[in-house]
């Protein structure tokens, strides 16, 4: 049993949860103590974290996994860079264990994330240049090593428009990213059955009022886009306005293997990135990815004016939907017990992954 402050899908209440693996019931009345109870956080962009990069396959995942959990993070999708089939293959290999059974004390590995390698060469960003062309039968075959739920994808490069209704019928989402295409790409791909935008404004064409580019195709008709609110890769300006213009608009971390870390070089695929306080960079100063983790978004989206219960939906019931996951990003009877306890300074207390309490250590870094 937790007592608080508790989020449910119909608002807020104050009670108790009483759960094992499933929540089985939520009951209003007197809480024993001042927490807030909120969905666990379900980031769908994940790199790496603890000195770990996901391209290193082996127990990378369950590095990545343990590490983000103690950040309230209760599911994940594990993300690889542009890379040769060979390297894509090595990282898949070694999700698939993780995805198949869940390390004690780590969050969910729901599948995979494959950023690249079917990119812009223009638009790579901290990206390796080994992109590969667009085809079906490679997808299926990296999709029967481990699932493959999120896809970024170029469209407008020579074969991707048309390989995206066959992605979305193997129940693939395919999202718009490194992109140098223009407005009209981005509309042609959502006809098509893309289902959303790969870390908004970063890594695609900007919005321009004569040419408003991929970004400009995403204000306008997106349901669903992922940013990542660091305050580092998106002004708050720009935040904002994405807020307001997508419905269903989600945080990710774009983690690296930087996160958790001191500041210092680390691996991003085949790239060395260095990690300067709450940035991640390439040696040219570009950025590359992130060391954000899933609470600290949540406390952005405070600090820019959100109340608490839309910037939880944002991290955790949005991200839910996106990928058909009905039982998880809410805290409602029959949902896996996927919990994060907050403290005054909305900092995680305690963390409950399918029910598992998660040992959290030092929560400061």
């Amino acid at each position: 049993m937790l007592s608080g402050r508790i989020l449910t899908p119909q608002g807020w209440i104050t009670g108790s949860i009483d759960f094992s693996d499933r929540i089985h019931r939520i009951i209003e009345g007197p809480a024993a103590s001042g927490h807030t109870i909120l969905p666990g956080f379900i980031d769908l962009h994940v790199h790496g974290a603890a000195g770990t990069d996901i391209m290193e396959g082996g127990d990378a995942g369950a590095v990545v996994a343990r590490s983000h959990a103690r950040h309230g993070t209760t599911s994940l999708l594990g993300t690889t860079l542009t890379a040769q089939e060979a390297g894509i293959r090595h990282a898949l290999h070694g999700l698939a264990g993780v995805i198949a059974a869940r390390p004690k004390d780590g969050a969910r590995m729901l599948g995979v994330h494959l950023e690249g390698p079917f990119l812009n060469l223009a638009r790579l960003g901290a990206q390796p240049p080994d992109v590969i062309p667009a085809r079906l039968e490679l997808v299926r075959s990296l999709h029967a090593i481990a699932p493959i739920r999120v896809l970024t994808m170029a469209p407008e490069v020579d074969g991707n428009l048309a390989l995206i209704p066959q992605l979305a019928a193997m129940g693939i989402r395919v999202q718009i990213g490194h992109s140098a295409g223009s407005y009209e790409d981005g509309v042609a791909a959502l006809r098509a059955g893309a289902a959303g935008f790969t870390h908004l404004f970063n890594g695609m064409s900007g919005l321009h009022h004569r040419e408003p580019g991929m970004v400009g195709a995403a204000l306008a008709h997106a349901e669903y886009a992922e940013i990542i609110p660091d305050l580092q890769h998106v002004s708050p300006g720009a935040l904002r306005a994405a807020l307001r213009a997508i419905p269903r608009l989600y945080g990710v971390t774009d983690a690296t293997s930087a996160t958790g870390m001191p500041d210092g070089e680390y691996a991003l695929g085949t790239q060395r990135v260095f990690k300067c306080g709450n940035c991640v960079r390439l040696a040219s100063g570009s950025l590359a990815g992130s060391v954000l983790t899933m609470d600290a978004a949540l406390r952005n989206f405070v600090d820019l004016g959100l109340d608490l219960a839309e910037a939880s939906q944002r991290l955790s019931r949005f991200p839910a939907d996106y990928l058909g996951e009905t039982e998880r990003g809410r805290l409602a009877p029959g949902a896996w017990a996927d919990i994060v306890v907050l403290d005054a300074d909305l900092r995680p207390a305690a963390v409950y992954v399918e029910g598992e309490a998660i040992a959290l250590g030092n929560q400061k870094t």
